[in-house]
């Protein structure tokens, strides 16, 4: 049977901001891979490049970014996997929601 670990010999938080404390490390910013049906140029962009649109519908999902190469707004549908990926890596979400009858008025 291995021996229990003493509280000396577990590590020490750190004293330095720069190092990770009780050994956790910074994770790389989420980037994903994307394509600019204009231009046919293929890139990566990280998560804040992106705008997710979430509605009532398929249809009115969507998931939005500018091409870096030929600077095109794009605009793509969402399915339940792609707001699954972009929500987990952190894409800012707009809702969006539907007027009941005249000014919004149930």
């Amino acid at each position: 049977m291995p021996p229990t670990p003493e509280a000396s010999d577990l590590p020490a938080p750190s004293q330095d901001a720069s190092e990770p404390e009780y050994g956790l490390t910074a994770v790389a910013p989420i980037r994903f891979k994307v394509a600019c049906p204009e231009c046919r140029a293929g890139f990566e962009l990280p998560g804040d490049a992106f705008l997710l649109a979430i509605g009532a519908s398929r249809r009115t999902t969507t998931y939005s970014f500018s091409c870096p190469r030929c600077d095109a707004s794009i605009r793509k549908p969402a399915g339940r996997r792609i707001v699954e990926l972009l929500t987990q890596g952190g894409v800012r979400t707009l809702r969006l929601h539907t007027a009941d009858g005249p000014g919004g008025q149930g």
